[in-house]
């Protein structure tokens, strides 16, 4: 797929795509994009939540059920939730595309909604 990278706004293609939209999706909060309401996930409301097995089990499924909503070109495989070095909520995300089966790694920062 082709794209435009939302910081440059040159093109980009394939994974990079792949990856900007993931982020994209994980860090939008539902009800923020007026002609679409239900885009986004749930994991801006679940970021300051206590840091216990209920929140990590509801933010696993936030991440999933978006994905599964918005993003057909991937299957996950993983999720895991992090904390790096600065004390910041990572998302660690593996799988594979849909279109290609090439395997997905990505990590999306929640603080900045950044995909490295």
């Amino acid at each position: 797929m082709k794209g435009m990278n939302a910081t440059t706004g040159r093109a980009i293609v394939d994974l990079s795509h792949l990856y900007q939209s993931i982020a994209k999706i994980l860090t939008t909060p539902l009800v923020s994009c007026v002609k679409r309401r239900t885009f986004g996930s749930e994991l801006t409301d679940l970021v300051d939540a206590p840091f216990n097995g209920t929140t990590r089990t509801r933010l696993y499924a936030a991440v999933a059920t978006a994905l599964m909503t918005w993003e057909p070109r991937v299957t996950l495989t993983r999720v895991q939730l992090s904390i790096d070095d600065d004390g910041e909520q990572v998302i660690d995300l593996e799988g594979y595309t849909t279109e290609s089966g090439d395997a997905v790694r990505t990590s999306v920062n929640l603080t900045n909604g950044t995909a490295a």
